[in-house]
C-alpha cells in the first residue's frame, strides 16, 4: 500500500516568512518619518532611523529566497506551474487594487471618475499607485523565469551553481558604481542590456533560495558575522549618504534590495532563522504558521491599517516609540482581519491567502 503522508513543513521558513512580513511593515511605518513632500528628506530624524531600520530592507528578499527554496526546479509542467502561481497571486492582486482605488476615493476625495479610471488601469498597471505593490510585478518576473532555469537547475552541480552566484553577487555592486557615475560591462545610453544585465536582480534571491536547500546554508557563526557586518555597513553607508543626499530615492540607494550589503545581511539573516526548531504542534508553532499563512494577504491590506495607526498615533510619542508602535499594530491588527476575513468562502482567490 503506498503511503501518503504529508511531507513534514519547514516551519523554519515559516517564520523567515513572519520576520519578512514585520519587516515589511516596519518599513513602511517609519517611511512617514524619512521622506517629506516630494521625496524630500527629512534629515533630522535619519540618526536615529538609520539604526533602526537598515536590517528591514531584507524583508523583498527573504520573501524571494524562500520562493526559489520551495518552488525550485519546478516538478510540474510549465501550464501546472503558472496556473497554480498565478491563480495564487492574481486574483488577490486584482481585488486588492479594486479594494484601493475605492478606499483613495473615500480617504483621499477622490471622485468616482478617478476611481474608475484606476481600475481600468489595473492592465497596465497597479491602478492607484500605491507603492508596495510593485512586489508582485517583480514576483511574476521570477515566477516566468521558473521554468526556464529549472531545466539546468536539475542537472548542474555544486561549482556551476557557485559560480552563477558569484557573478550575480558581483552585480550587487552595481547601485553603488552607478552613483558614482560609472559605466562598465557594455553600458551605454544606447544600450540597456550590458554584459551582465541578466544575472542582476531578484533572480539571484531566486536561484540563491535554491542552493541553500541543496546544499545548505551557512555555519551560524557564518550566517551571524554576515548579518552583523551587512548591518553595520548598511547603516554607515545610509548614514555619509545622508549627508549629501538631495532626495529620498538618493538617500537610499545603500538600502537597495539588490546591493551587496542587503545581500549579505539576507542570506546571514536566511541562515541563522533556518536552524531555528518549532514544533507545529506547540502555541507559538501554530501561531507563526498561522501568521505565515496569512502573509500574502498582509502585505496586500496592510497600507489601509498603517495609515489608520499613522492618524491614530501621530504626535502622541516621540518617534523612536512611534515607528514601532505604528508597525506592531499594523502587524497584529492586519493578521487579525485577515483571520477573521480568511473565514469567508473562496479566501484564497480574493483575499490571498494560502
Amino acid at each position: 500500500m503506498t503511503s501518503t503522508c504529508k511531507p513534514t513543513r519547514n516551519i523554519a521558513l515559516d517564520l523567515i516568512r513572519v520576520v519578512a512580513i514585520v519587516l515589511v511593515l516596519w518599513q513602511h511605518a517609519s517611511e512617514y518619518y524619512y521622506i517629506g513632500d516630494n521625496l524630500s528628506v527629512i534629515h533630522a530624524n535619519i540618526p536615529l532611523l538609520t539604526w533602526m531600520n537598515s536590517v528591514a530592507r531584507i524583508c523583498v528578499p527573504l520573501f524571494v529566497m524562500i520562493s526559489g527554496y520551495l518552488l525550485l526546479p519546478v516538478s510540474t509542467s510549465t501550464a501546472t506551474f503558472f496556473r497554480r502561481r498565478f491563480t495564487r497571486i492574481l486574483f488577490p492582486w486584482v481585488f486588492w487594487c479594486v479594494a484601493y482605488a475605492v478606499y483613495f476615493m473615500l480617504r483621499s476625495g477622490d471622485g468616482i471618475a478617478t476611481c474608475i479610471a484606476s481600475v481600468c488601469r489595473i492592465p497596465l498597471n497597479y491602478g492607484v499607485e500605491v507603492g508596495h505593490l510593485w512586489y508582485i510585478y517583480m514576483l511574476i518576473g521570477v515566477y516566468l523565469l521558473a521554468p526556464i532555469v529549472s531545466p539546468w537547475l536539475r542537472q548542474c552541480g555544486k561549482r556551476e551553481l557557485q559560480g552563477y552566484l558569484a557573478l550575480w553577487m558581483l552585480t550587487t555592486l552595481l547601485p553603488y558604481l552607478h552613483h558614482a557615475g560609472i559605466a562598465l560591462w557594455g553600458e551605454a545610453s544606447w544600450n540597456v542590456t550590458p554584459a551582465f544585465y541578466y544575472y542582476t536582480g531578484f533572480g539571484g534571491y531566486f536561484v540563491l533560495g535554491h542552493y541553500l536547500r541543496r546544499y545548505g546554508c551557512p555555519r551560524l557563526s557564518v550566517s551571524m558575522a554576515l548579518l552583523v557586518v551587512g548591518y553595520l555597513f548598511t547603516a554607515q553607508a545610509f548614514l555619509y549618504f545622508d549627508s549629501f543626499a538631495k532626495d529620498a530615492i538618493e538617500l537610499e540607494v545603500p538600502w537597495d534590495f539588490c546591493s551587496v550589503n542587503v545581500m549579505m545581511m539576507t542570506l546571514g539573516t536566511f541562515g541563522a532563522l533556518s536552524r531555528v526548531r518549532l514544533s507545529a504542534t506547540s502555541t507559538i508553532g501554530r501561531l507563526v504558521i498561522s501568521v505565515s499563512t496569512c502573509s500574502y494577504a498582509m502585505y496586500l491590506a496592510h497600507i489601509m491599517i498603517l495609515n489608520a495607526f499613522h492618524d491614530l498615533y501621530d504626535g502622541a510619542a516621540p518617534m523612536a516609540a512611534l515607528v514601532p508602535m505604528i508597525a506592531l499594530s499594523t502587524t497584529a491588527t492586519t493578521y487579525a482581519a485577515v483571520w477573521c476575513l480568511g473565514r469567508l468562502p473562496w479566501s484564497r482567490y480574493w483575499l490571498g491567502i494560502d
